[in-house]
């Protein structure tokens, strides 16, 4: 096949080098145990973070909980449209294996799915102009609509022929959409579900990686790198952040893993009594039906805290009478690997 002639910009740098090998080297260790390390329990939970990450930029104020409640079809106090969301992003992101990352149809397919009842002409490109404010300041003036056809046309052809790595040719996919904006709305969450579109097609196991979460949490920095990318008028800055949000997510999971076989029972069954939110060291033995508070620190608390598992609210003032300790996003991490083991554990002392 030609190869097409249209070639999103950016330059290799050392750094972009550096995390492809680095992402590759992570992914080369969990591919033979993936299968088997990502369960279909975890890769339900990690789907989920993927989707109240994405839809958490586009301001979606639904928390974890509520959107797995969504999902599990149960009833959630939330506005109706921020529960449509969760309905439509699921349904798409279940819907990832039967499309091709380089199809226009596919790609009208999945938008129509995401944005269903949400706006007039789901999965139909923009008719008008449109532009990406923050604070009444322009912060992207796309193409002409009258263009976007075309753009689109050229975008996924390139991508139908190039030869960069997947992990490249994805952050450049998602750069480009996000410059073009071919859609009237759903144009950031389509970008991140393109993009895992593209590396599950290189290792499939990767469309349970919720690296969407992370970059919720640089949220600030995603748009840095994109306004960075405008200014410089090619994708690299982009690419470096992403590569970086893939590769610090990889990282987790594997930590993740290491430490979930480290933990204790007693660990466990402190952890679970976090997940219901702050609490302090007399609340949670009494949780545990436990009196000995030395013993308590030493095989509960100790532990948990060297781990980076769990945390203090008031780190100045170790010994306050009014400390708490809470969940690291570690901590919830391996809560969440534990499933119905930890639950279980909260009976036992």
């Amino acid at each position: 096949m030609k190869a097409s002639a249209y070639l999103p910009p950016y330059t290799m740098t050392p750094e972009i080098v550096h995390l492809v090998a680095e992402v590759c080297e992570i992914v080369g260790r969990f591919a033979a145990t993936a299968d088997v390390m990502i369960t279909p329990r975890l890769r339900r939970e990690n789907r989920i973070r993927s989707i109240q990450g994405s839809l958490a930029i586009e301001q979606n104020s639904l928390s974890l909980d509520q959107v797995t409640a969504v999902i599990q079809g149960r009833r959630v106090l939330g506005a109706p449209r921020e529960i449509q969301e969760v309905r439509n992003a699921f349904a798409a992101y279940e819907a990832l294996p039967k499309w091709s990352p380089t199809e226009k149809d596919d790609l009208l397919a999945a938008h129509r799915l995401l944005m269903a009842g949400l706006v007039e002409e789901p999965g139909v490109f923009r008719r008008g102009g449109i532009g990406v404010f923050k604070d009444q300041q322009v912060l992207h003036v796309a193409p002409p609509a009258g263009r976007v056809p075309t753009l689109m046309t050229d975008l996924l052809n390139w991508l139908k022929t190039t030869q960069e790595h997947p992990l490249i040719a994805g952050c450049l996919f998602h750069y480009e959409l996000e410059f073009i904006h071919p859609f009237a709305d759903g144009n950031g969450r389509m970008g991140r579900l393109w993009q895992t579109l593209i590396l599950s097609r290189w290792q499939p196991w990767l469309a349970f990686v919720p690296v969407e979460s992370v970059v919720r949490e640089r949220q600030e920095a995603y748009y840095q790198a994109l306004r960075q990318s405008d200014r410089q008028a090619e994708a690299t800055r982009f690419i470096v952040f992403m590569l970086e949000a893939l590769c610090d997510t990889l990282k987790q999971l594997a930590a993740t893993d290491q430490v979930t076989d480290q933990v204790t029972d007693q660990v466990k069954s402190f952890l679970r009594i976090l997940s219901a939110g702050d609490t302090t060291l007399s609340e949670a033995m009494k949780k545990l039906s436990l009196v000995h508070r030395p013993t308590f620190r030493s095989n509960y608390v100790h532990p948990a805290l060297k781990m980076g598992l769990i945390e203090m609210t008031l780190p100045e003032a170790p010994r306050s009478p009014t400390q708490r300790y809470r969940l690291t996003p570690k901590g919830r991490s391996v809560l969440e690997e534990l499933g119905d083991e930890g639950r279980r554990l909260t009976k036992t002392p």
